[in-house]
Order: structure tokens, then sequence, then C-alpha cells
């Protein structure tokens, strides 16, 4: 191909490019608006993203100053904020969830973090967000812990749409699309309103795998590095596949069921030996969503190739795992311990976060 490319391209070849961020003044702006003229069918907001947006500027200022003027707490006064947000980029991403009648035009808001290890309030949370925001191109954003996959197979269950997040090896991701299997067998009537993406994060990987590389230091173990995240997830995408076909999900289809699209995330580039597409680059292929920082979609679109990537060379994404395992770098711990700090990682975001609240009341309500 010449010239470079769009995220129309992307989409040519059967991947949907989502924004992985969210704040006021973008939907204040237009700037979320020029973002979907542009090729964005979706969009993915975390606990640290809405710390960054409502800890910078003054954006939100007025609108908690009230909500704590009325007498709301800290914590009721954050998700009215989340809430707003969530319910002005529905409404903008609507028009392409009805143009491709559901597959895309999804905005994701994730459950408080601190239940990611608590089943029966996950579960709890999830059904109360899509009561609060009852539209019918949201997500809720569930962790894929251990304790997150009955929750999920109970929400499929129950007709509510969701992004199951954190995602870091193989072996949960098998556990997750069991879930969602699970979930629209259980499920009464027409499938084809129900949907899900599986989020498999992606940069993290890489930084973690290479960090035991180095430690192991030999040559065979170095000559590993950067190339293990990109191996997993092509390897996923072969999983999936596999998952979604023959007699089983034969049935499920009869009813209008949807594909359980797997969700690349974290793909940013962490290290800056890197090409800084790579996480976008190699990624790319049919029933994909690749969620995406601006910085990333900058620098595809000034810099990046389109091309059919994600399955075009199976057996060589194996060897790569095959081989960082035989040199001592044991994914599936991997995966354990990327779960641990990105669990953690949110819910310091999300206590950062209420603790600035908290003070900003303070100051709102102080004579």
């Amino acid at each position: 191909m010449t010239g470079n490319p769009s995220l129309f391209d992307l989409y040519a070849h059967g991947q949907s490019p989502w924004m992985d961020n969210l704040r006021r003044e973008w939907l204040t702006s237009g700037e979320l608006a020029r973002w979907v003229e542009r090729g964005i069918r979706g969009l993915t907001s975390n606990p640290s993203i809405f710390q960054k947006a409502i800890s910078s500027g003054r954006d939100y200022d007025e609108q908690f100053g009230s909500l704590i003027r009325q007498g709301s707490s800290v914590v009721d006064a954050y998700w009215d904020l989340v809430t707003t947000d969530i319910n002005g980029a529905l409404a903008l991403l609507r028009p392409v969830y009805e143009a491709s009648d559901g597959l895309d035009g999804y905005v994701s808001v994730e459950i408080d973090p601190a239940l990611a290890h608590d089943a029966a309030g996950t579960e709890a949370a999830a059904r109360r967000l899509h009561e609060r925001i009852n539209e019918p191109n949201l997500y809720v954003k569930i962790p894929g812990t251990a304790e997150g996959i009955a929750p999920i197979r109970t929400m499929i269950a129950e007709g509510r749409s969701v992004n199951v997040t954190l995602i870091f090896s193989l072996e949960r991701y098998a556990e997750v699309m069991e879930a969602y299997l699970a979930g629209l067998e259980q499920a009464e009537g027409d499938l084809s309103r129900i949907s899900s993406v599986a989020s498999f994060f992606i940069s993290r990987v890489d930084s973690e795998v290479d960090r035991r590389l180095e430690e192991i230091g030999t040559p065979a173990a170095l000559a590993l590095r950067g190339q293990v995240a990109v191996a997993q997830a092509q390897v996923a995408h072969a999983e999936f596949r596999a998952t979604f076909q023959g007699p089983r999900w034969e049935a499920l289809l009869a009813r209008g069921a949807r594909v359980q699209r797997p969700l690349w995330a974290s793909t940013s580039t962490k290290n800056p030996a890197y090409p800084d597409t790579r996480y976008v680059d190699e990624l790319i292929g049919p029933d994909t969503v690749n969620t995406m920082p601006e910085e990333t979609i900058a620098a595809f679109l000034d810099h990046g190739r389109a091309g059919r990537t994600v399955d075009a060379h199976p057996d060589a994404a194996r060897a790569v795992l095959t081989a960082a395992e035989a040199v001592g770098v044991h994914l599936e711990d991997v995966g354990h311990v990327l779960e641990a700090q990105g669990v953690a990682s949110f819910a310091q975001a999300f206590d950062d976060l209420i603790g600035a609240l908290a003070t900003k009341a303070a100051e709102t309500t102080t004579p």
C-alpha cells in the first residue's frame, strides 16, 4: 500500500479501531465527534483514565461542586461525573451502533476495581451499572480475574453486554470464552443483542517478559525480547477462531449469537526501542478490536502499516511461546503477576481520585 494509512483501512481488514480515552472536554469541544468521523468505532475507559481526566483541569468542577452542595457523597458524585461522560459518549456513538447492526459503537465503563476479587460484589455492581445506564451500546467492564468468571457468565445469561478486561494469559482467556459461551446457552430467546469483547492486554506482557528474559541473560533468552506479547496475542486469536466454530457454536449462531471478539488493549509501546506502532501493525485481522490512546492512533496514521497480520504466521507465533517457556519464562505466571498489578493499578487510581475529590469537596463546603 502507498501513502499513509487511515482508520478505515483497519476496518477494511476486519478490525474495529476504538479510542482508549475519554474526558469531558472531548465531548463539549467536538473532539470525540471528529475522531468518529475519522473512523473511530468505539471507546474504552478505566479508572486510570477518569483519574487523569477529572484531576486535571476544571471541566468537572461545576458539576462536582453542585453535587456536593446538594448533599451527595464523594463516591456518589464520582459516579455521577462518570455517568455524565459515558452517556455523552454513548449518544455520540449510537449512530455507529445502529449503522453496524450492533457490532460497534460501544462505550465501556468499569466497575469499582476494589471488587476484582469479590464475585458477588462484581455481579451486583455490574448489574447496577447496566440498570443505571440503560443503553444498548454500553459495555460494563468486568476484570477477568478468577472471581470475575462467574459474574461474566451471569451477566451474559441476563442479556447484559460486557467487556472482560485485564486478560494477560491464554489460560484465563480460555476461561473467559467459556464463560461467554455458557452465558449465551443460559440466556433466553434471541441472542443477537448480547455482545461482548475480551480485552487481551499486550504491551505490559512484553514489559514483564523482557524483564525476566534479561534476568535470565542467556543469548537464547535475550533473542526473544520484544516478541512474546505479539506472539501470545496471535495465538489467542487462533484460539478464538478454534473456539467459535463447531456444533456448540453453530447451535448458538442459529439463535443469533455474536462472537466474543478479542480486543487488543494496552497497545501503546512502553519500550522506546520498539516501533511505536508495533502493537497495531502486527495484530490486524478479522473479528478483532484494537483500542488505542490518541498518541498511538496518531503514530499509526503517520507511519503505520495496514495489512492482515494477526494470523499470517501462526506456527511462528506458537514457536515463540514455546521458546520462552524453554528458557524459563512461564507465561501463566506472567499472567498472574500482571493481573495482580493491573487490578492494583486501577484500584490505586480510583483511591487517588476519590481522595483528591474529597479534598475538593471540603474546599467546596468551606465557608
